[in-house]
Parts: structure tokens; sequence; C-alpha cells
């Protein structure tokens, strides 16, 4: 009583301030009281948290760290698309003549600036180093602010037509390879396919990625998320102002609108397409620079959040059933405190500080599994989230843990606190004790609660299941081609042209006479990677396009003779490549079945012909044709596709293949040496097997999956505890009840059934519940999805049917408990 006394003279000080420490202080002597209480309050809203600020920190360096652009939601890309609104074969470039009629003419923007994507090699004698680079036009610096950190920009006299002879480095590129060296500014680098070596004049600013190059995208090198390795001046050529060659980025005039520039933007092109026959049927389309550049973020990273948000609520409706029940065990205390004049508001506050206190500490708890949940994120997210280099767990995820833990405390809190207003302190002190059970109504609130914690569950759980059936359903499809027991290995030829043909030859005959391997085959277009060439084609029999937009536009590949068999690809007709199809014999192609079928559905293809610069040309004659392969996605079905012999189409960069008789990562080395022996210069890079490149190409999804399994795990966990103790504290209170009925002759049985009844019905009723919630949920994964649709009634009825036999195991205690009861005891202490 003195203890009551003296804290109820702490909290009446004077002040505002005064009177909130003084509740602090109460707040913080009250839990460390009660230590196992405050402990688990703490962990849970801390798993919470921790769950929810993670995810927070991913979507503040994906998505909220601005890109290092002057002003950069003014900046714009300009894309193109037909205007009959029919879906392009392949993306499109701008000419010279249209962009720079924009610029000179374009009201609503302040300027316009031309870049594209580029590749290229650092030759070194110990094996050359890939590099990734932009030519850009002479105000692209300018329009988007950027700023050289040594050396300087480029000047206008360092655009010119001929060699190159300036480049400006990246930050990033020069520390990696430069170590840093300023001395690198004013010397010469050897870079492969130019044959005078430009002089580094500066270098820019950390932290610049590339924009958008769709026509480049196909690329074997092409990483749009990457920083940027160099930049070197593009001077538009006039013999090729026609030539939809270059990607658009401008920046809106102040005042002005994305819509605004649309619109002008469609008259200007409209009317340049009156006097240039190539430029009709394409239309530009206006998007901001910080929506493409988040794009691939948002879809993957706002449904997380969802799935993380849900955790916090679910660990919120426990803490909140904790302190209810704490709340019961406290009432004479309360009414002790009212009795002595401590006004309810007062009461109140110090309730409601506990529960700060108490997110608070869930709050700091949750900082630091955030910290470690970031950087579990950035180990198995792989290539599923963008940018995730900029990903840092500092101070954000310390703000986004506290910011958290506010309303985390506020919707915890909040009823068990309000419940205090409705203390009646002479029925209270009237009572034998202090009452640590619940009446009817506690136990419908604490019910609901429970119900509502399974509904949240359950909509995890369904989530998680879609994801699951998804990967099962991708499992299952067939791919058309082989993925086990391949090594695949980026190779590139750095030296002149002239040395093409015998180091390719040299090469595949090394590498196919090391032991262990079956098969080795050179490849431009491996499967899963992304990579062909999309080429304009005239194919035999079909009509001739009238307008640039109306061409067909395949993807094609190039491969040695050996490549359909180490894939495990079928011949269906004709026959494969040989040695002899190379440059000095006449072209020829293999088809595969969706291209025969598309352009040739009544008829064999073998024999026919298409063409590259028109039909007045020599054609390329399809000598075979093979099985379909998902080669692009495993989500999607095949589509027409072109092969050409790599010793007729030759690629400068492209892919090593060998099918091996074991582990091919066994293999890298003797590969890897086998390559430099005939070549030391040559580029070796981005080793993986095809089983990786498959995983790669489904990472989002299995990040998804993961995440989501983790965190429906974390809230079924918290659920059944919340079951669990709903049931727990029912027997409690139901005490004399289950006494009387033991005694008037009810078996054990009866009281078992009479908790499992109860527990049955609060799980039944949140999965109900859930199950609409679900549906609802789950349509945000639809674009996860294959092979299954977002309201699944199959993974619904699995999921539901599952969550209520593991949660009738939480009820199991309870109803032991009860039909363990002592009538003769129970009765005694009432």
């Amino acid at each position: 009583m003195e203890q009551i006394k003296e804290d109820c003279r702490e909290v009446g000080g004077i002040g505002l301030i005064e009177n909130t420490w003084q509740e602090l202080r109460y707040a913080v002597r009250t839990l460390r009281k009660s230590p196992v209480f405050t402990a688990v309050a703490a962990l849970t809203l801390a798993l919470g948290i921790g769950a929810t600020s993670a995810i927070f920190s991913l979507i503040q360096g994906v998505l909220l760290t601005p890109p290092p652009y002057s002003k950069p939601n003014q900046l714009l890309l300009v894309s193109s698309e037909r205007t009959d609104g029919q879906k392009m074969d392949s993306p499109r470039g701008w000419p010279a003549q249209q962009w720079m009629g924009w610029k000179k003419d374009a009201t609503s923007l302040q300027g316009v600036a031309a870049y594209d994507w580029t590749f290229n090699f650092l030759i070194r004698n110990d094996g050359s180093q890939s590099m990734q680079g932009m030519w850009v036009s002479k105000d692209y610096f300018r329009l988007m602010g950027l700023k050289t950190v040594a050396g300087r920009g480029f000047a206008d006299t360092d655009f010119s037509l001929g060699p190159t002879k300036a480049i400006v480095l990246g930050y990033e590129f020069w520390q990696r390879v430069f170590g840093g060296d300023r001395q690198i500014i004013g010397k010469t680098v050897r870079i492969s396919r130019w044959d005078t070596p430009p002089t580094v004049i500066g270098v820019m600013a950390p932290g610049v990625r590339f924009l958008p190059s769709p026509d480049d995208a196909k690329e074997p090198n092409y990483d749009v998320n990457a920083t940027v390795d160099f930049w070197a001046p593009g001077e538009p050529d006039p013999k090729e102002w026609k030539e939809p060659d270059w990607n658009i980025v401008a920046r809106l005039r102040d005042g002005a609108t994305p819509q605004q520039a649309q619109q002008e933007l469609a008259v200007l092109t409209a009317q340049q397409a009156l006097s240039e026959k190539s430029f009709e049927g394409f239309a530009p389309r206006i998007e901001r620079l910080t929506d493409e550049m988040n794009q691939d973020g948002k879809r993957i990273l706002f449904p997380l959040l969802g799935a993380s948000a849900l955790v916090l609520l679910i660990a919120c409706g426990n803490v909140g059933a904790l302190l209810l029940v704490r709340g019961l065990q406290r009432q004479q205390e309360y009414a002790v405190r009212i009795a002595m004049g401590l006004g309810r508001v007062a009461l109140l506050r110090q309730t409601l500080m506990e529960s700060l206190v108490l997110a608070l500490l869930g709050g700091g708890l949750g900082v630091g599994l955030a910290f470690g949940a970031v950087k579990l994120f950035t180990v198995i997210a792989g290539h599923a989230i963008p940018r995730l280099d900029a990903v840092t767990a500092g101070w954000g995820v310390l703000g986004w843990g506290l910011a958290a833990a506010i309303p985390a405390a506020t919707f915890a809190g909040l009823i068990p606190a309000l419940r205090v207003l409705r203390v009646d302190p002479v029925e209270v002190l009237k009572s034998a004790g202090p009452k640590g059970t619940a009446g009817a109504g506690e136990r419908r609130m604490l019910r609901g609660v429970a119900m509502l914690q399974t509904s949240l569950t359950l909509a995890l759980l369904v989530g998680a299941g879609l994801l699951i059936r998804t990967m099962m359903k991708i499992a299952e499809v067939p791919s058309g081609y082989s993925t086990g027991r391949i090594l695949t290995m980026s190779v590139t030829d750095v030296q002149s042209h002239a040395t093409w043909g015998s180091f390719h030859r040299q090469a595949l005959d090394r590498v196919a006479a090391i032991p262990g391997v079956q098969y080795a085959a050179f490849a431009w277009g491996v499967p899963l990677t992304g990579n062909n060439w999309p080429a304009p084609i005239d194919i035999e029999g079909q009509p001739l396009a009238v307008k640039e937009s109306d061409k067909i536009t395949l993807p094609m590949r190039a491969v040695t003779p050996d490549y359909f068999k180490l894939m495990g690809i079928g011949l269906l007709d004709g026959r494969a490549f040989r040695p002899s199809d190379d440059d000095k014999a006449p072209n020829v192609g293999i088809v595969n079945q969706a291209f025969a079928d598309r352009f040739f559905p009544h008829g064999n293809v073998i024999g026919r012909k298409f063409w590259f610069q028109g039909r007045g040309k020599a054609g390329v004659e399809i000598v075979g044709e093979i099985a379909n392969g998902r080669t692009d996605d495993l989500t999607q079905k095949a589509s027409p596709e072109i092969y050409m012999p790599l010793w007729q189409a030759q690629a400068f960069s492209k892919h090593l293949v060998v099918r091996t008789t074991a582990d091919p990562r066994a293999l890298i080395v003797a590969v890897q040496r086998a390559l430099h022996a005939v070549d030391p210069t040559a580029a070796v890079e981005n080793v993986k097997t095809l089983e990786q490149i498959r995983d790669e190409s489904l990472a989002s999804r299995t990040f998804a999956m993961r995440l989501l399994i983790g965190f429906s795990v974390a809230g079924s966990l918290l659920t059944l505890v919340g079951i669990y103790g709903v049931l727990s504290l029912s027997v409690a209170s139901r005490r004399r009840e289950l006494a009387i009925r033991s005694a008037v002759g009810a078996p054990p049985s009866h009281l078992r059934r009479l908790i499992f009844g109860e527990g049955f019905r609060v799980i039944a009723g949140g999965v109900l519940m859930g199950a609409v919630l679900a549906i609802l949920v789950s349509q945000v994964l639809r674009t996860f999805l294959y092979g299954v649709q977002a309201n699944d009634p199959e993974t619904l009825l699995i999921v539901g049917l599952l969550f209520v036999m593991i949660g009738l195991l939480a009820c199991w205690l309870p109803a032991r408990r009860a039909e363990r009861i002592d009538p003769l005891e129970a009765l005694r202490h009432e």
C-alpha cells in the first residue's frame, strides 16, 4: 500500500514534461517487476517490427533513394510504340533526325539528350575485363546534372565523327580496376574494337547507373541496374540520321506535366512522319524516369511489405491480449489508485505509457533483428531485387524500427488501456482479492483477437501456398532442353577480327579434349539468359511490310554444330549445322517448330528462305527444324526462333557451353586454362552452370516465396500461442463451472470436448474470415503466379484444413488441464 501511495504521488506532479517523465519511470519500474511478461511481449513485438523494418529498409534503398541526377522527377524517358496500338515485336529506338527536331521545337521540355548502351573490354595480358558504357550526346551530362569528381566532363570538341578520343570513367569502375588512382587521368587505355586508345579525361561522381536501353537488353553483358563503367561521346552520323539507333531522355520545363510533353511530342512525331516514310507507324510514349527505374522493385517489395505488416498486426494482437490479461490481474491495484485520488485519465496515460515502453523495447530488439534480416535478404535475394547493392543496414533501419514501434504501441495497448476507464473501484475492492480471470466480455474480446490473428495468418499461408504451387508447376514445365551437367561462361576474343575464327575453333578443340567433357559449343543466345538478336526479316510467302512498324522481328541465335546435341534439343526435320557451314558457304538457318507452325502451317518449312536485308539479296535457306524450347522464360510458351551457324553470323561476345560427365563445376579451372592457352588476353567471365541460370531466371518468385514462408511460419507461431492463451484463460475463468460439471458426473472427455469446441469455433471463424481476406491479398501476387489462379480453391482448402488441424493441437494442453480439474479443490477455493 505504501508503494502505491508513493506511485500516486509520483504521477501527480505538476507540468506536462515532469508528469511524462514520472509516468515513464513508473512504467519502467512496473515492467521490471514482471520480467517474464516484459520479455515475452517485447520479443513478440520485435518479431513483427523487425520484419517490417527490414522490408522498409529494402524499400528505402531500392525505391526511395533518389538517383544522383538534378531534380530527377523532371526527367522523362521517351520510348516508342505503334500508332495502331498493337504490340511491337521488339523495342525500337529513335532516329537522330526526330529527336533533334524535338529538341528544337518542343516547348514543354527544357532539353532532349540521346544515349545508347555499349560494352567493351579493357584489354589485359592476364585476361581482359568487360566494361559497360554509354554513348551520350552533347547535352547529356548537362541535362542530367552530372558532375565529375576528378578531371572534366566532355567538351563540344570531344564530339566528332571518327575514332573516340576521350572517355569518362565511372567512379566504381575507377576504384575497382584502377584503385582510385588519379594518375590515370590524361592516360590512354586499351579497349577492344577501338583502333585508337582513348584518353581518360575524368571520373564521374559515384552511384550513377544506366538508363534503360530496351533495344540492347538482349545483349549478354547488359545490366541496367549496374553502375556505369565509362561514358563516350556520341555524335550522330548525318548518313545515319534516319536510323532508329538512339534512346531518349528529356527534362520537363518548370510547371509542365508529362501529359503536356506526351501530347506535344505526339504532334511533332506525326508531322515528321508526313515527310519521312520510315517514320510512319510509331508514336512516342512518355514515362517518368523514376517510375521506370522502380517498376520491378515495386512489383516485389510492396507485396512483401504487406506481408510483413500482417506479421506486425498479428504480433500486436498477441501483445494486446497479454496486456488485457495483465490488466485483469491488476484491477484491484487500479481500484486502489482511483480510490486514493488518481484520475482515470492519469491512469489511462500510465497504462498507455507501459505499452509505449514495451513497444520501444520491442523496437530496439526488432532493429537488431532487422539488421540481421537485411543482410540475410541481400544474400538470398540475388537477382530478385534491382539495385540491391544500394541497400545498407544503417540509420534507416533504426528509424524504421522506432517509427513502427509507435503504431504498434497504439494498436496493442489501446483497448487494454481504455478498459481501465471502466474499472469500478467499489466492486473491485469488495471482492476477496485481485481478479486474475476474465469474464464473458473479456473472453469474447480475446476470442475476437485470436480470430483476427487466424485470418491474417491464413492470408499469409495462402500467399505462400500459391507461390509454392507456382514453383511446383514451373518445375513440371517441359523446357525443351536439358539443364543438368552443363557449364556456361561468356568468352570473348578481344584481339583483331582476323583472329576470330582461329581462336574459336582452337578453343573448341582444346576444351573438347579435356577429360570429363562430353560436348563443347559456342552459342549466342543461351536459354534463360535473355540473349538474342531481335532481327527484322522478310519471310518467303509472307506479304512485304508496307511500314517499318509492320516488319516481322524475330529473335535470332547463333550456335556451333554440336550445340543441339549438347542441349538435348531434338531435330524434327532436315539437318543440323555442319562444320562446313562457314562464311564461304551459302547462308543457312534452322528454325523451331513455333516458326514453322506460324509461317508455314500447311507446308514444309525445309528449303524455304528468309532475308535480313530485303528480298533482292541472297537469302538464308532453312535446312532444319528443331523442337520448341522455352528459351526466354519458363512460364511463356515457345515463340518463333531462328538459329544461324556461328561461323556465318559471327558474334563478338558469346557463351561457351560445355556438357560434362560429372559435376561441371569441377572443370571450371581446366576450361579457363584451356581458353587462355589459346589467347591469354581472352575475356572469360560469368561462369555459371545452366541450373544456376535457371534459378536466377526464377529469382523474384523464389525470393518472394521464401519470405512469405518465413512470414507465414512466424505468423502461425504467434497465432497458435494466441489461441493457446485464449483457451488457457478460458479454462482458468471457467474453473468453477468445469468443477461443477465434473462433480455432477460429466466425464473428462466431455470437458475436453468443451474446450476443443471453443477452440474450434475460434479457429474456424478465423479461417472463414481469412479465406475472404486471402482472396483479396493474393491478387497482389498475381504477377508472380504461374499455372495457378489467385483465388485457387485447392490452395485455400488445403491451407485452411492444415491450419485447422495444427490449430487444434494448440487446444490440446488447455483441454487436458480442463479434464484434470479436481472438483473438491476447485470448489473449496471458490
